[in-house]
C-alpha cells in the first residue's frame, strides 16, 4: 500500500514504506517517555506503539504520585499511513524532528488527561543494539536512541491538575524485532522454562552533560551488552548539533553495583563507576525517591501487554496502592524510580531502570521470584 510517507526519499527497502521488509510479526516501531521533578513527587511515563505486521497500535499513560500509580491504555487497528500516530483520545506529535515532541490525552471518561511538550536538550544519542537469541531463534534485535530534555505543560488526574514547568525529561525511540502480544505457538523457547533477564539502564541528568548507562547480563552476572557515554546537554535546543555530537565521550569500563531492597527486586541503592580512554573516573550514588511499575504502560502487562488485540478501538483506566502489589508477582518484577545521584559535590537527577527476571547468582537471586534477603 502506498501511504503519504511514500513521497519522501526516506526508502531503506524495495518496499513501501507501510511494509516492513521482515515478515517478523513482532516487527514494532515504539516511543517512550518519562517526566519528573526534582522533588521526586511525581513521575509520568508515556509508551506508544506500532506493530504493523499484528496490524494494531497501542499507547498508555501512567503516572505515580506518592503510592499511588495510575494508568490510561488504548488500543486499536493500526493505521497504514506512519504520520498517524493517534489512539483514542491520545496522541504523539513530532512538533520538530529530535527537537519538541507533544504528548496529548485528551478529555476521556477515565478521567486522566495530559498536554506535554517535550523539549530536547541533548543530541539523540543512539545506544548499542539489543541481540537476543532462545535457543538459536533471534527474538530481540533493536536500535534505540536516548536523548534528554524538558516538559512544559500539565497532567490531571480526577479533575487534580499538576503544572509542569521544566520538568526533567528522558525520552527513547526504538523499533526492530523484540518479544510482544501473544506468544507463538509451537514448542515452547528454553526461556520459557529457565527465564533469565537482568538489564539495568540509569541515564542521569547533571546540568551540563548527562551519563546513559546500560547493560544486559547473563545468569552468571557477565554483561552481554554494556555501555556508558557521558553526552554534553544544551539549555538552548537551537545550539544541539544536528548529526553526530562531537563531546560524547565513551566510558572505557562500565561497572556498577545494585542494592536491593528486602523482599523484592527492586534497588535500594546503587553506585555506578566508570573510567574513559584518558582514564579519568566518574564515580556516583543513587538515591531513589518514587517508583514506578512498568506495566502502568503495557510491559508485562497480562491484559493490556504491548501488541495484544483488543478489538477495532479500546480503552481502559486502571490505579494500584504501591503498599498493597506484592512486588513480586511477574507483573511488577520490572520498575522505574526516580533517583537522586551524587558525584562528588555534583547532585543529578534521573531514573534507574531495573529488572530481573529468573536466576542471577551475582544478585543473589537463585529462584524464578525469590526476593532480596
Amino acid at each position: 500500500m502506498i501511504t503519504s510517507f511514500d513521497d519522501y526519499c526516506i526508502h531503506q527497502t524495495a518496499y513501501p514504506v507501510a511494509e516492513p521488509s521482515t515478515s517478523d510479526r513482532n516487527f514494532y516501531d515504539r516511543y517512550w517517555f518519562n517526566g519528573f521533578d526534582e522533588s521526586g513527587d511525581y513521575l509520568f511515563e508515556i509508551g506508544f506503539g506500532l506493530y504493523p505486521n499484528r496490524h494494531i497500535m497501542d499507547g498508555h499513560f501512567s503516572v505515580a504520585v506518592g503510592n499511588k500509580q495510575y494508568a490510561f491504555h488504548a488500543s486499536r487497528r493500526a493505521p497504514k499511513d506512519r504520520k498517524e500516530t493517534v489512539v483514542g483520545p491520545l496522541s504523539v506529535t513530532i512538533e520538530e524532528p529530535m527537537r519538541q515532541v507533544r504528548v496529548k490525552l485528551e478529555a476521556n471518561e477515565h478521567n486522566i488527561e495530559c498536554d506535554l511538550l517535550f523539549t530536547a536538550s541533548s543530541v539523540p544519542h543512539r545506544e548499542p543494539p539489543n541481540i537476543m537469541h532462545d535457543d538459536g531463534h533471534l527474538i530481540m534485535f533493536t536500535t534505540r536512541f536516548t536523548q534528554m530534555g524538558s516538559w512544559d505543560g500539565y497532567f490531571s488526574i480526577d479533575g487534580k491538575r499538576t503544572e509542569v514547568k521544566k520538568a526533567y525529561a528522558v525520552r527513547d525511540k526504538s523499533w526492530g524485532v523484540r518479544p510482544v502480544g501473544e506468544p507463538q505457538g509451537g514448542a515452547p523457547g528454553l526461556l520459557n522454562e529457565d527465564p533469565g533477564v537482568y538489564w539495568v539502564w540509569n541515564p542521569i541528568n547533571w546540568g551540563d552533560f548527562c551519563t546513559q548507562m546500560g547493560t544486559f547480563e547473563d545468569r552468571d552476572g557477565r554483561p552481554t551488552q554494556v555501555s556508558a557515554d557521558l553526552v554534553p546537554l544544551y539549555n538552548n535546543p537551537d545550539d544541539i548539533p544536528h548529526g553526530e555530537e562531537p563531546g560524547i565521550k565513551a566510558m572505557s569500563d562500565v561497572q556498577h553495583s545494585v542494592s536491593w531492597k528486602k523482599g523484592t527486586r527492586m534497588a535500594a541503592g546503587a553506585q555506578m563507576n566508570f573510567q574513559d580512554k584518558d582514564g579519568n573516573s566518574y564515580e556516583y550514588t543513587l538515591e531513589p525517591l518514587q517508583k514506578f511499575y512498568m506495566l502502568g504502560i503495557g510491559y508485562n502487562h497480562f491484559e493490556w501487554g504491548h501488541a495484544y488485540w483488543k478489538g477495532e478501538l479500546a480503552t481502559a483506566r486502571e490505579e494500584w496502592d504501591h503498599n498493597e502489589v506484592n512486588p513480586l508477582d511477574y507483573q511488577f518484577i520490572h520498575n522505574h524510580q526516580v533517583v537522586r545521584a551524587t558525584m562528588g559535590d555534583k547532585v543529578g537527577m534521573g531514573v534507574l531502570e531495573t529488572i530481573v527476571i529468573g536466576r542471577h547468582e551475582r544478585s543473589g537471586f537463585k529462584e524464578l521470584f525469590d526476593g532480596a534477603e
